[in-house]
Parts: structure tokens; sequence; C-alpha cells
């Protein structure tokens, strides 16, 4: 199963930039034996509508473009469900087993996600109630992307319960 993390937005070379990039890495190489590849992340331009409604929309727009035909889609959404690493990994073994070739996790602009991206995603996922800035969410997506690869391959990288 190819992984993509989608994000509405460009990052500037910094910090962040590198710690999505090492943790994707990091991915890449413990997925592959687990039959999870790609670990890439597509940037989509932010949208200049006047209002939020029509950024929104128009940013949909682009994020449904960038899917895969049949991809997995998870949504990342302050009002979502939130998981345990675990249960995470679970989610993703479930659909790798299934037969499922592609794996999309979004981030939605500075207004979040318009409701019809909400409502195609297979989960809608949760980092907290809080509002976080989008370098950040997109570190701590990439990390519980390499997180999910070694729970998978029992690496003691991750010492949950």
């Amino acid at each position: 199963m190819r992984v993509a993390l989608v994000a509405v937005g460009r990052m500037k070379d910094g910090p962040e930039r590198g710690l999505v990039s090492r943790y994707l890495d990091r991915a890449a190489a413990t997925g592959k034996p687990l039959g999870l590849t790609g670990f890439s992340v597509v940037e989509l331009a932010e949208s200049r509508a006047s209002s939020a409604g029509a950024r929104k929309a128009e940013e949909a727009r682009a994020l449904r473009a960038a899917l895969p035909e049949k991809s997995v889609v998870i949504a990342l959404d302050e009002r979502g469900k939130s998981l345990s690493s675990d249960d995470f990994a679970g989610r993703i073994e479930a659909w790798r087993d299934m037969g499922r070739a592609d794996l999309v996790v979004l981030i939605g602009g500075a207004d979040g996600l318009a409701p019809e991206i909400r409502e195609r995603a297979d989960l809608v996922l949760s980092f907290s109630p809080m509002t976080w800035p989008h370098q950040i969410v997109r570190v701590m997506a990439a990390e519980q992307l390499y997180r999910a690869t070694t729970i998978l391959a029992g690496h003691p990288y991750h010492r949950g319960d």
C-alpha cells in the first residue's frame, strides 16, 4: 500500500520540513517489508479566495483531485476521532490486508477542511481538540506514520502498553 501525506500549503525549509522528511524516510525503510511504500508528501497551493467558504471549496477540489482512485482517506480535523497509536497502526494494517492500494492523510488549509472532504474520509482523525500550526501537524502525522510502521514491525521505538 502506497502512503501519502497531502497538505494544503507549502512548508518552507526549516526544522519542521527536516523532521517530516526524517520520519517519512524512516517510515519508508521500516514499512517496505510490511508492504507499506511511498511515504510521499504532496503540497497543494492555498486558495486566495476572499471568503473562508470559498477557500475551503477551492481547496476541497484540489484535495479531491490529488486522491488516487479508491484510496483510503484519513482527514485530520480537530473534531475527528481520537485513536491510540496502536489503534491507528491496526487500522492501517487492516486496510493494507484488505488490499487497498493507497492511503492518503489529508491536512487542510488554514480554514480547515470542507464538509465534503470529511464526509469522503474513511477516518476523520484528531490529534487533539486544540488547533495546531499546519507545520506541526505535518510533523505529528509523519511521526505517527513512522510509529505505525514500527508497531506493525514489532520494533522497540513504540513503547506503549
